[in-house]
């Protein structure tokens, strides 16, 4: 019995200092608190936040991250007219098939199709991407914590590394990605969109542009649900305050 008790305490103690280790090792720095529209109970999306995060989706990640949980037609929910759509859409081609002869043929994308994704398979991705796999970006902000936060840290934190630190190769320094070595380049470059309402394309503004496009197409439901919870908790106070006094007129025949 206690030579499995000093086992048991050996694991223990040497799991512990893995994790300790591994901890360590990533070095993860915290990502600061930012301050976003959509924040908060009465928080909402800015249509020209979004707007302008899909430009720089479109023009800049689009060509390595797909979104495939989004339809053209969804755009048309952060401000878009049905024209813009259309046009967006039409600019993307899709394969579509088979037609009469039983071959696969493209076709200019439609408002019901999803996003084109960069790649038609998991290899050719890698393969574009020198073995490293490019995630979906649908869901990013829900997949990493930090959410928001976390993604605007990263796309702004790429800096010179530390001279006493070696980069593996084809790594990137990133003040806040796990170990600080990340495979994807810089995505933003002061300027890289020249954004259709004329906005100064800073990296900080197409950083926080396109995180709010990243958040509403991991939430798209979110005003909505903020909305029906204001409906409910004002439902509740009125019940709350017709039950108080019905309860009230009950029992004062009592006193």
């Amino acid at each position: 019995m206690h030579k499995v008790s000093i086992n048991f305490a050996t694991i223990i103690v040497a799991t512990v200092i893995a994790t300790t280790s591994v901890f360590a090792a990533g070095n993860i720095v915290k990502p600061e608190k930012q301050n976003w529209s959509f924040s908060g109970l009465f928080g909402t999306f800015d249509r020209g936040a979004l707007q302008r995060g899909f430009q720089v989706y479109n023009e800049v990640c689009a060509a390595c991250h797909s979104a495939r949980l989004l339809h053209y037609r969804n755009l048309k929910e952060i401000g878009f007219s049905e024209a813009q759509v259309k046009a967006i859409a039409a600019s993307k081609e899709v394969t579509d098939g088979p037609n009469a002869e039983g071959e696969m043929f493209q076709r200019p994308a439609r408002l019901s199709d999803r996003l084109v994704k960069p790649f038609p398979n998991e290899e050719a991705a890698r393969a574009g991407n020198n073995g490293a796999l490019p995630p979906d970006l649908t869901l990013m902000t829900k997949a990493r914590v930090g959410g928001a936060d976390y993604l605007h840290a990263l796309l702004v934190g790429y800096k010179p590394a530390p001279k006493n630190m070696k980069l593996g190769e084809g790594m990137y320094y990133n003040l806040y990605f796990p170990g600080q070595q990340i495979a994807m380049p810089p995505p933003l470059v002061e300027g890289g969109v020249e954004y259709a309402d004329k906005t100064k394309s800073t990296v900080d503004q197409m950083s926080r542009d396109l995180t709010t496009f990243l958040a509403w197409a991991a939430e798209p439901e979110l005003e909505w649900r903020k909305r029906m919870g204001v409906k409910v908790i004002l439902f509740l106070l009125i019940l709350t305050g017709m039950l108080y006094g019905i309860k009230r007129k009950v029992w004062s025949d009592l006193h």
